[in-house]
């Protein structure tokens, strides 16, 4: 079940974290693995990770804000089964606190960026006979963050596009849903909580921790997992769907 095989994969982002996870995952399931990945060192510590367990990458360089040069990334690959929009970055600040400039990096990355992919795959799912896409959105865009408004902001965006795509798409055999994790444990979180916590590092992970009624935060590998699923065969009739991966935050946390 959930294999991949012979499916070409496109994974924003997949140098670390959870575009990491993914895309070791879904070379170990069968897919051929296109990472784009602005930190080409990154990218390429995971496509050698990928390799020495038998699994077939390649790295590509792009910035997701670059329009013209996904496209022609995207042209490149040419034969694109399943795209992944996981890169992204993040921002802390209510409104008050999120100068233009921040609110505008964080629109070019998170939004911008995964629109360009669309634009860019969904021409060639059409001319291969489908798809299947994968959008990170957020529990911010379901419920109110403290202290995230420009990040809100574009994983609101995120689940819109992502229902969007899913209904003109229906009729092409492209699939689009999304995932919205709480919390995940990312070498980001680890160096979010040094920078602005120094000194108070344990205690603020175990803080940001116990936010999430299961009491943990989750590991790359529980959203890859999802991600797969979404992915795969066995989801063929699931499309225009967000889905929680929150440890209960949502629905629990009140």
């Amino acid at each position: 079940m959930f294999s991949l095989k012979n499916k070409a994969a496109v994974i924003t982002g997949g140098g670390s974290g959870i575009g990491k996870a993914i895309s070791k995952l879904f070379a170990k399931q069968g897919a051929i693995v296109h990472i784009i990945e602005l930190n080409a060192d990154a990218a390429q510590q995971t496509i050698k990770e990928i390799k020495a367990v038998g699994g077939e990458a390649f790295a590509h360089s792009g910035n997701v804000t670059d329009q013209q040069q996904i496209v022609s990334v995207f042209n490149e690959i040419s034969k694109i089964d399943i795209l992944v929009n996981n890169a992204g970055i993040a921002h802390v600040g209510n409104v008050e606190k999120t100068a233009e400039a921040d609110f505008e990096r964080v629109y070019s990355v998170n939004v911008k960026g995964a629109y360009n992919c669309f634009y860019a795959a969904i021409p060639i799912m059409k001319a291969n006979g489908g798809g299947a896409i994968v959008s990170m959105a957020s529990i911010a865009s379901s419920v109110g963050i403290a202290d995230r408004f420009a990040y809100s902001m574009s994983k609101g965006a995120i689940h819109a596009m992502s229902m969007s795509i899913a209904r003109d798409y229906l009729h092409d055999n492209i699939r689009s849903n999304s995932i919205s994790p709480a919390r995940v444990h990312t070498p980001f979180v680890d160096g979010f909580i040094s920078k602005n916590y120094p000194g108070k590092e344990e205690e603020m992970f175990d803080k940001l921790s116990k936010s999430q009624p299961i009491g943990r935060m989750a590991k790359p590998d529980e959203i890859a997992t999802l991600a797969l699923y979404l992915c795969s065969e066995e989801a063929g009739f699931i499309t225009g769907s967000d889905y929680a991966i929150d440890g209960g935050f949502i629905r629990l946390n009140n």
